[in-house]
């Protein structure tokens, strides 16, 4: 079985994406990525994922309504939130819904690369293997 990690992206931030992207594949991660919580939605419909790295604060669906619809699917992969800014209230709903963890932007791109080995090596150990 491979050991390769399937990374989904769900950022608006283009920049931030494609170079996120270019990290991760240097470490042996298959990415895929979205800038719009209607894809990503769309997407998870028909693709499957070991982590989801998911922005908060986007035009038109933000992460907030995203993560509900992707658990609404009953899609219950490790999701990890990336915010710009702390609101409590936000805060506290993604975690309601089963945000895997919660990084602040700008954050340093190993403590984000670790939070993803760290999701699906809890997933991994969920299912048993």
């Amino acid at each position: 079985m491979s050991n390769l990690k399937r990374v989904f992206l769900i950022d608006d931030e283009r920049l931030f994406v494609e170079s996120l992207t270019k990290v991760l594949r240097k470490r042996e991660m298959v990415i895929k990525s979205t800038h719009s919580g209607t894809e990503a939605i769309d997407i998870l419909s028909t693709e499957t994922f070991d982590v989801i790295v998911l922005d908060i604060k986007m035009p038109g669906i933000d992460g907030v309504t995203t993560l509900k619809a992707i658990r609404d699917k009953g899609v219950m992969t490790p999701v990890i939130i990336l915010t710009g800014q702390m609101d409590i209230e936000r805060v506290t709903e993604v975690l309601k819904m089963g945000a895997t963890e919660l990084l602040l932007k700008p954050c340093p791109v190993e403590t984000l690369v670790s939070a993803i080995e760290n999701a699906h090596e809890r997933m991994m150990s969920a299912k048993g293997r």
